[in-house]
């Protein structure tokens, strides 16, 4: 049975607080046993694949110690209703490909998943080819009730993480997807993009040093035409040294709420709001970005801005407008954005 909604959602802020997986006693299965080598070298995909196949609704593959090369073009594909629960030292390993769009794990169309543990290493630094930005550690589909935790992804062709819908007559955007104590580090286009997609939250996690093509943002939240990301939560989490800006909320973005998050030292703005309605800019750190602390472009409507610290934000801007009105550096909002508020409680240094 799926959890109900009422028991996904905190109060407040609506934060996910149930678990995302039922209280069963699930049976647990030793990818061994299926003649897993992770020795690094051999291909472990169709082997664990089987091992997953072979769970039965609500169990768990336990994957210890060791490198697991897995092939991106066939990806692991989890089941609904199942955990994988990996060992700190584990790590699947992206086989180099040529593939424009690859994923080591797809939650395509799934509920009730977990994913906990280990490290995802993408193929960015063996890719064979130049085409194509959609190499992603993980690819979560039109699924519901995910929840990512302790995961460390890195290197990957694409981005870390992306979330979004399923494309048809109909879009299936995805919904109640949990992301906590996750670092996605180094990625070459986002470390986190939110597509199209309804009660997101993203908790303590880290996403940093983003880079190799555009955005190249910590945080991307950008769906695609036919749906929005609406209801998203982002909180104390770290969004450093990426090459664009820390968060960028793109068109089709509403009801996102950013808080007691540090965004410092990215060469972009530190939050850049094209098209967003109806956000919560409230007690981040928000220091030391290459431009702006915070953007407001034309599309922004219904925004609020309040008890956030701004420092030594656009330091090489400052220089070229040195009699522009004080504060510009560290919130920027353009004449057409509607209903921005900027509260007093801000701090600008």
């Amino acid at each position: 049975m799926r959890l109900s909604r009422r028991r996904m959602m905190g109060a407040g802020t609506g934060l996910l607080l149930a678990s995302v997986l039922p209280a069963v006693r699930a049976r647990t299965l030793d990818a061994r046993d299926f003649g897993v080598r992770g020795d690094g070298i051999s291909d472990d995909t169709r082997a664990l694949q089987a091992a997953i196949d072979a769970l039965p609704a609500g169990g768990t593959l336990a994957l210890g110690p060791g490198n697991y090369v897995i092939d991106p073009e066939r990806s692991l594909r989890l089941r609904s209703r199942t955990r994988l629960s990996m060992a700190p030292d584990t790590r699947l390993i992206a086989r180099a490909n040529a593939a424009p769009r690859a994923y080591v794990l797809l939650l395509e169309g799934v509920h009730d998943v977990q994913v906990s543990g280990g490290r995802i290493v993408g193929d960015r630094d063996h890719h064979r080819s130049n085409a194509g930005e959609w190499g992603h550690g993980i690819m979560v589909r039109g699924a519901e009730q995910v929840l990512l935790r302790d995961l460390h992804i890195t290197r990957c062709w694409g981005d870390g993480i992306s979330i979004g819908g399923i494309s048809g007559a109909r879009v299936v955007p995805s919904r109640d997807i949990r992301i906590e104590d996750v670092v996605c580090a180094g990625n070459r286009r986002q470390g986190l993009t939110i597509g199209r997609s309804r009660r997101v939250r993203v908790l303590r996690s880290h996403f940093l040093a983003t880079h190799g093509t555009l955005p190249g943002c910590g945080i991307d939240i950008e769906p695609d035409p036919g749906d929005g990301a609406e209801d998203i939560g982002i909180e104390a989490c770290t969004l450093r040294g990426n090459h664009g800006a820390g968060l960028q909320v793109y068109e089709r973005g509403r009801r996102i709420a950013v808080r007691r998050c540090v965004i410092r030292g990215n060469r972009g703005d530190g939050v850049l709001i094209r098209g967003g309605e109806q956000c919560v800019i409230e007690d981040n750190d928000i220091a030391d970005n290459g431009l702006r602390g915070i953007v407001v472009r034309g599309g922004g409507h219904d925004i609020a801005v309040a008890g956030n610290r701004f420092s030594g934000n656009a330091a090489g801007l400052r220089k070229q407008r040195p009699q522009a009105m004080k504060g510009w550096m560290h919130v920027d909002v353009a004449k057409s954005a509607t209903r921005v508020r900027v509260e007093r409680n801000n701090r600008f240094e």
